[in-house]
């Protein structure tokens, strides 16, 4: 029955999805080429408050855990699960003090209204899947950028969405070039839950109803730990606090 509900739901939350990306792309641009960094990134945070209200005619809603505990005026690497789209979305609003950026893959830089006017020009790299070797300087200045500014990187090592909230191997690769690279950086677990619900049945029609909820765990300073320590604090914190 709920999934009979959701086609005509989904449709009117996609209307204003896309309505949504197409209305801030301008603004983006406007903010970016006249008024600069700062006026791009607050268009950049109320696109996403605004994509997050068109998930609640899902039903959707989200709760954060220990935003507190997360501290400020130091670069960060926000170390996460990855189950859907909307975690960036989420993260991007909630954590806005933070200027996140993200590692993301190339295909989402052209193409798309908003999202990827912003993974161009707002601070994050795109890497080739396909071309290791590229994504090695990507990753690198990413970390330098975050040191410099005290800004925060978003990387979800698993790779890919998991389709089922089960959480998949850690690839090391792209966190141990953050770690290296911006060494006064705190590095924090995330462990996100019910994302992949909103897509069970595919991009259409959505789940209904999904509360998500984002448990930040104990920031780790990158100077205090060796790699393999870090990462398996980092991997064990994630993993513990995701519930299948």
């Amino acid at each position: 029955m709920q999934k009979l509900i959701s086609y005509p739901i989904s449709v009117i939350y996609y209307f204003c999805f896309v309505l949504t990306l197409i209305i801030f792309h301008p603004i983006q641009w406007v903010c970016f080429y006249v008024f600069g960094y700062q006026a791009h990134k607050i268009s950049v945070d109320y696109l996403n408050f605004f994509l997050l209200r068109c998930t609640n005619l899902l039903g959707t809603t989200y709760k954060f855990e220990n935003i507190e505990s997360i501290p400020k005026n130091v670069p960060l690497i926000f170390v996460s699960n990855h189950q859907s789209m909307y975690d960036i979305i989420a993260m991007i609003w909630f954590f806005r003090r933070f200027h996140c950026k993200f590692v993301s893959k190339k295909e989402l830089g052209s193409g798309i209204p908003s999202v990827s006017f912003n993974l161009r020009h707002g601070g994050s790299v795109l890497i080739d899947r396909k071309d290791p070797k590229q994504a090695i300087p990507a990753i690198k200045g990413l970390a330098e950028y975050i040191e410099k500014h005290n800004r925060s990187a978003v990387i979800f090592p698993e790779g890919t969405r998991s389709k089922t909230g089960k959480p998949k191997e850690f690839a090391q690769s792209g966190l141990k070039i953050l770690c290296k690279h911006a060494p006064s950086a705190y590095v924090v677990p995330v462990s996100i839950n019910n994302s992949w619900e909103i897509v069970k049945y595919g991009f259409f029609p959505l789940g209904l109803g999904n509360r998500l909820t984002f448990v930040v765990h104990k920031p780790l300073a990158v100077k205090d730990y060796d790699f393999a320590e870090l990462m398996e604090k980092t991997e064990t914190a994630v993993v513990q606090g995701i519930k299948i």
